[in-house]
């Protein structure tokens, strides 16, 4: 006998669907997001050259008066080191160190904020901070080192230094007399000259960043959006999960029903009087004279639950009255703890005084 296996049973589902809204929110949640670490860090390093090229003129003339300073209060640089001067001259050394980079550092805060914000978002969790084997795992820790993203950041490194390196190249070969010329000039001009080309420099390198973050930005939405992409049968999960089992919703209806058919019945026996049909409708009438203006429907049924009823009724002497009509518009009209509406007052209460009549002569 020739036995025959399917293979397609063994067969990874194909992420065929798009991503529901619920598993972007739980992926997010997760700490997945779309983010560039190429345009995080191309931002950062943008903002803090203009930085730079803002507050240079106040860096450099801070630098320049606290220079000033210390020479002027110290005369021989030696006695910079000496014991009584260096604790002093440390403090003033970090403050001026401080009020040096602060600028710069506060426009790098600001721009990894912001950047941030645009990529992500707001959004905290700890999910990522949580243990999780696989991270720990050699054979997954494998299958990341030759993944196409690891492929991906290899043929990224390759590409930023080829262009980096051209573009390197090519300001130096174009700005060669001028870096030659620079030993000529006097220090202030030596500055000028020399921060502006440092500074046309970087923003070449940093062009060329901008082209890869863009590069880069694109290949991780691409693979954001692929990871995020579902299966039929996780769609299928997903819609029992939020609307619910349709066959757990049925056994929770039934189980509910149950439990109002349960408390019906024991209300059965507070009734004052059971309006038949006579045989498949009954409606026990309850009236408080003290607590309501209007008597109100305690229970009702039909076939079964209607036996039921008369059934409790009998066993707690309360009487039984035919009246076709009456019972069959009861039930339709009136659910279950609401009043009788008043166009059935005088019917409902022609019973009710028939009943009280009855217990009035016994």
């Amino acid at each position: 006998m020739e036995l025959k296996i399917d293979l397609q049973l063994f067969a990874e589902a194909e992420k065929t669907e798009k991503p529901t809204p619920k598993k972007r929110k739980d992926v997010r949640e997760e700490g997945q997001v779309l983010q560039s670490k190429e345009v995080t860090s191309t931002f950062i390093l943008f903002a803090t050259f203009l930085g730079i090229k803002v507050f240079g003129k106040y860096i450099l003339n801070y630098l320049i008066k606290f220079m000033t300073n210390i020479y002027k209060t110290i005369e021989n640089v030696d006695e910079l080191f000496y014991e009584n001067n260096l604790m002093t001259n440390f403090v003033k050394i970090l403050s001026a160190f401080l009020g040096l980079v602060a600028p710069i550092i506060f426009i790098s805060f600001l721009a990894a904020l912001i950047i941030n914000y645009l990529q992500v978002g707001f959004i905290f969790t700890t999910k990522p901070l949580q243990i999780k084997l696989n991270r720990i795992n050699p054979i997954e820790g494998l299958k990341r080192l030759f993944s196409k993203r690891a492929l991906m950041e290899l043929i990224k490194s390759i590409l930023k230094i080829l262009l980096i390196g051209y573009a390197s190249y090519s300001f130096v070969k174009k700005n060669m007399i001028q870096i030659m010329n620079l030993q000529k000039f006097e220090i202030s001009i030596l500055l000028k000259e020399l921060s502006g080309l440092v500074f046309s420099f970087s923003m070449r390198i940093i062009g060329v960043l901008i082209f890869l973050s863009f590069l880069d930005y694109l290949f991780q939405w691409r693979e954001h959006e692929k990871n995020l992409m579902m299966t039929k049968q996780e769609i299928k999960e997903e819609y029992k999960q939020t609307e619910g089992d349709p066959l757990i919703k049925s056994k929770i209806r039934e189980k509910q029903r149950r439990i109002a058919m349960s408390r019906m019945i024991q209300d059965v026996p507070k009734a004052d009087v059971i309006i038949t049909n006579p045989t498949h409708i009954a409606i026990a009438i309850k009236y408080d004279k003290d607590l309501y203006q209007a008597p109100y429907v305690l229970a009702k049924g039909v076939n079964i639950v209607a036996e039921n009823i008369k059934k409790i009724g009998k066993e707690h002497s309360i009487p039984l009255i035919e009246n076709k009509p009456l019972a069959r518009t009861l039930y339709d009209t009136v659910e279950i703890g609401s009043f009788i509406p008043e166009e059935l007052y005088e019917a409902v209460a022609e019973v009710l005084a028939y009943v009280y009549s009855l217990k009035d002569n016994y």
